[in-house]
């Protein structure tokens, strides 16, 4: 998951869009760019909650989402252990909605419900290699400095170094000269902070 998501990362900060993917400390988050977004909140002892919302697809209301559409509540806590409630709590304080919440100890889990929450269509770049790829060779393809479009070997690799990530991983993606290799590879080194232990 952290490859992923630090690759993807680094072709937007070599593209100069940092602010779309990215980690800070135990925090990683991505957004579309029109309105989605999910966050990964790295809560220590080797869990994580996952929590997002895709403004177009979810079918679930939580909190102030509920009230403002006057929908059914969907508990996105029910059943699930006290440490998913201050990544969520946060997100409810700062007004955003929220569509999904998820759990990481060992394998994910949700609460239980039957609605379309968002998370398959926001399909963030962590969900599958395949996704990663076609995220980065959608984004790295507007690079001036190629021809055609970006190397899958390079590709590849840049997901595999699992965000040890050099200039010249974001380079053999982007071609030499256009964007910023080393605002690439910072962005992606980020994600080696977080406590995945």
């Amino acid at each position: 998951m952290r490859g992923r998501w630090a690759a993807f990362a680094a072709i937007c900060a070599a593209r100069g869009r940092a602010k779309g993917c990215y980690a800070d400390g135990q925090h990683w988050h991505f957004d579309d760019g029109g309105g989605n977004w999910a966050d990964l909140h790295h809560v220590g002892g080797g869990r994580a909650v996952l929590v997002g919302n895709d403004h177009e697809y979810t079918n679930t209301y939580y909190a102030n989402a509920a009230a403002y559409f006057q929908e059914p509540e969907t508990d996105l806590l029910a059943g699930a252990p006290d440490w998913w409630a201050p990544p969520v709590r946060a997100v409810v304080e700062r007004g955003d909605w929220l569509g999904f919440a998820y759990g990481f100890d060992g394998t994910w889990r949700r609460a239980p419900y039957d609605l379309d929450d968002g998370f398959e269509s926001l399909a963030i770049p962590a969900v599958s290699d395949e996704r990663c790829r076609d995220l980065v060779s959608a984004f790295a393809a507007r690079s001036p400095a190629l021809t055609g479009p970006p190397d899958p070997a390079a590709i590849d690799a840049l997901i595999a170094a699992d965000a040890d990530v050099s200039e010249a991983h974001v380079t053999a993606v982007i071609g030499a000269g256009a964007w910023d290799a080393a605002a690439g590879a910072a962005a992606a080194r980020a994600f080696l902070a977080a406590d995945l232990g």
